[in-house]
């Protein structure tokens, strides 16, 4: 494709983000290339480097144009990403050539808004610091809550493009075979800091169309959600259930540190994201994992309480620690998804607690920076069962990195530990006799 009509392609998928305002970004574009074939891969690189370029500086942008008369369309947006990524004026009027493949030329409006911003002083020191870096106004109490003076920083590093994480898949070859076989087709990957079975790439790369990812050698997973698992410390002689499982991603590696022993059951609210976990498990050769769609009335759960040495609880969550990744959720996110998210996780912990068995333990992650979602929500769990104990920092699992072991629960953000932003704790269900009152 030539530039023009990358830039055209990139238009056209913002447009049908802004059309399904609710919809994850991503999986918009999955559908809008699955729609064009013909677009090859480094042409959707391109593309979709230009759209989540403006998805990640979205306030700013607008900040740019507020001037501008009229709505600020994608047409415009596109325009001001190439021009505050360095592009000439004069290079971007080229791109809306008019030709075939190409966007119609600038309207005057649209060029003596695009224009402006080459003689107007760039600099985001005047924006206020939402805008700059890019959170919602709203949500700033909750993140100084978190992260203090350190905000600033925090957000800053939320900006960045984030890597390429893999997770080599035990059952079927060892780190440094991966790296081979990834180098081999020149996708240069190193060891993750801290998970043990981590690779990194750098941006985008086509590992999907690799053979290491075809055979089943490696999964793409964020060393965050990696450490998550590690925290878990499924074993090949226990019962594991992966509570809100999706599409299988912990539980493929779940099912690796148990040496494809022992039982697992994945269960999800949603039939599609469980199916989607069939041909994961297939090609991870992974077959000690059963499916279970929840459903309401469901007596599955009753009838199995109590019977699991561990359980996984990956709850719903504001996905803030996702925003490098995502960017696009941060400007779905309102204050009424928080108190709800809130409220659904408390009950989701209620319903996974009853099914571990004494002496087994509940692991409750979020990928969220927000400490109602996370620190909060364990200590009002702990209020409402007595029975549950944080496990302490000696008892932690030994597949954590030791700087992860000092306490029951951890946490990871870009800036810190170059993760996504996630939220871990390990929860021990104590023998009934260690809860019960000591006699007078």
């Amino acid at each position: 494709m030539t530039p023009a009509a990358r830039l055209s392609g990139a238009i056209d998928l913002l447009c049908a983000i802004q059309n399904a305002p609710r919809r994850p970004a991503d999986a918009t574009a999955n559908a809008f290339f699955r729609e064009r074939r013909y677009i090859g891969g480094g042409d959707r690189r391109a593309i979709s480097t230009l759209v989540w370029d403006v998805l990640r500086g979205w306030q700013r942008l607008h900040w740019h144009l507020a001037d501008v008369q009229g709505d600020v369309s994608p047409r415009l947006l596109c325009g001001a990403a190439l021009l505050l990524s360095g592009e000439p004026m004069d290079k971007v009027r080229t791109l809306f050539s008019g030709e075939r493949y190409a966007q119609a030329p600038l309207t005057s409006r649209e060029d003596i808004a695009l224009k402006s911003l080459e003689s107007k002083e760039l600099s985001t020191q005047k924006q206020p610091l939402p805008v700059r870096l890019e959170y919602p106004a709203w949500l700033e109490p909750m993140l100084k809550e978190t992260f203090g003076s350190r905000l600033p920083d925090e957000m800053e590093a939320m900006l960045g493009t984030p890597t390429l994480d893999l997770r080599v898949n035990l059952l079927k070859g060892d780190r440094q075979k991966a790296l081979t076989a990834l180098r081999r087709e020149s996708l240069p990957a190193v060891p993750t800091a801290l998970s043990p079975w981590g690779l990194r790439l750098d941006g985008r790369q086509p590992v999907t169309a690799s053979q290491a990812f075809r055979d089943g050698l490696v999964e793409i997973q964020d060393e965050g959600s990696q450490l998550v698992v590690a925290a878990v410390d499924a074993r090949p002689e226990h019962r594991v259930l992966d509570y809100c499982a999706g599409a299988g991603g912990k539980t493929l590696a779940i099912a690796m540190t148990m040496e494809n022993r022992g039982h697992i059951v994945a269960c999800d609210v949603h039939e599609k994201r469980l199916e989607g976990a069939v041909k994961r498990l297939r090609r991870a050769g992974v077959h000690n994992v059963e499916r279970h769609l929840l459903t309401a009335g469901d007596k599955w759960a009753k009838r199995r309480a109590g019977s699991f040495d561990r359980v996984l609880v990956d709850a719903p969550c504001s996905g803030t620690g996702t925003w490098r990744r995502n960017p696009d959720a941060r400007l779905r996110l309102t204050p009424t998804d928080i108190e709800e998210l809130v409220r659904k996780q408390s009950e989701i912990l209620d319903r996974a607690a009853s099914l571990v068995k004494e002496g087994g333990r509940l692991i409750y992650a979020t990928c969220s920076l927000l400490a109602c979602e996370n620190g909060q929500q364990i200590d009002a769990f702990l209020k409402r069962r007595t029975d549950f104990r944080r496990v302490p920092k000696e008892e932690m699992p030994e597949l954590l990195p030791q700087e992860l072991r000092n306490k029951a629960q951890f946490s990871l953000t870009p800036l810190r530990d170059g993760t996504d932003g996630f939220f871990a704790c390990v929860l021990e269900r104590r023998a009934a006799e260690a809860t019960e009152e000591p006699a007078a």
